[in-house]
């Protein structure tokens, strides 16, 4: 019994030390680090490039694995706009820390960007650049990580014009018309072609799509039995107007461009079924953009200050 208070004294300073133990802040190395959740919203995976920079994306991520988690959406088709916008919303409640978007409109799809942005939500715009003028509207800074468009274009269209020669007559076949890439390849195109002093009779739009682009240049044929050249605003379309030549019967008459450098275009540039494309590097598209919004997220950044724009690569292929 004499040992009794020792005992009761221990017993007490036992239960003062766990509780200053609990009391404890957690130290910010001993606390459980929490991954960064980066969205990427991508626009139609039936289109070979967007595939393309789906894989490249997850296989950063997998190389990146403790710095990041990664979820990837795409759409049924480049105009399913109202299904992108609700993947946007879902990606704000689900809270992810920030989205990487390439837009299927340049226009309609700001004012779920701004609900994301006013969540807390880092944005970055991808592919196809918002309109600069709505997200001045909205009072938004969204930074554009991608090539110049329209020096891509242009660069084609040039190489193009040392095939043909002045006076000859061609046809766009452009993407969606609201869409900044579409506009900016476009008028790279027309660029090129007032440079050279060829004429274009028709632009007429695509909708990015293999199918549509095919109509289209089929109708340009019959409607313009001189044409010489169809340029298409990305290599999907491409695929579509080399078909339309082949049914004409003007294999080797008309030349065809594209853009994008997608796998199904290369052995069509072999044979010369295609004059030229661009590489923008669909493997590495979202990488430059996942690497803009882990930069802002880790550094403490807010929208409004980061850059607007950060230019990536373009580079003009043709036949080796």
């Amino acid at each position: 019994m004499k040992n009794l208070p020792f005992i009761k004294v221990l017993s007490a300073a036992a239960v003062l030390a766990l509780s200053a133990a609990i009391a404890l802040p957690v130290s910010a190395a001993d606390a459980p680090h929490k991954k960064p959740k980066i969205a990427l919203v991508m626009k139609s995976l039936a289109n070979e490039f967007f595939l393309t920079m789906e894989t490249g994306a997850k296989d950063y991520q997998k190389q990146h694995a403790d710095k990041f988690d990664l979820i990837s959406n795409g759409i049924k088709n480049e105009t399913d706009t109202s299904n992108q916008i609700q993947i946007v919303e879902q990606m704000i409640v689900s809270k992810a820390d920030a989205i990487i978007i390439a837009p299927s409109d340049s226009k309609a799809l700001v004012p779920v960007i701004k609900k994301a942005v006013d969540a807390g939500i880092i944005v970055i715009n991808i592919d196809n650049q918002f309109d600069a003028a709505v997200l001045k509207d909205k009072g938004l800074n969204v930074p554009f990580v991608g090539p110049d468009n329209r020096k891509g274009a242009k660069d084609i269209g040039t190489y193009l014009a040392k095939h043909l020669k002045a006076g000859d007559q061609v046809g766009i076949i452009e993407g969606i018309p609201t869409s900044t890439n579409s506009q900016q390849r476009t008028q790279g195109y027309q660029d090129a072609m007032a440079q050279a002093g060829i004429k274009v009779v028709s632009v007429q739009s695509g909708q990015w799509e293999i199918n549509n682009a095919n109509a289209i240049a089929a109708a340009m044929l019959s409607e313009y039995p001189n044409i010489k050249a169809l340029l298409a605003d990305n290599d999907n379309m491409a695929l579509g107007a080399v078909s339309a030549v082949r049914a004409a019967g003007k294999k080797g008459q008309v030349q065809v461009v594209g853009y994008d450098n997608i796998e199904a275009i290369k052995p069509m540039l072999a044979d010369g079924r295609v004059l030229a494309t661009a590489d923008q590097f669909a493997s590495q598209q979202a990488v430059f953009g996942i690497d803009a919004a882990l930069a802002a997220l880790n550094n403490g950044k807010k929208q409004s200050e980061l850059a607007s724009s950060v230019e990536t690569p373009v580079k003009l292929i043709v036949k080796q």
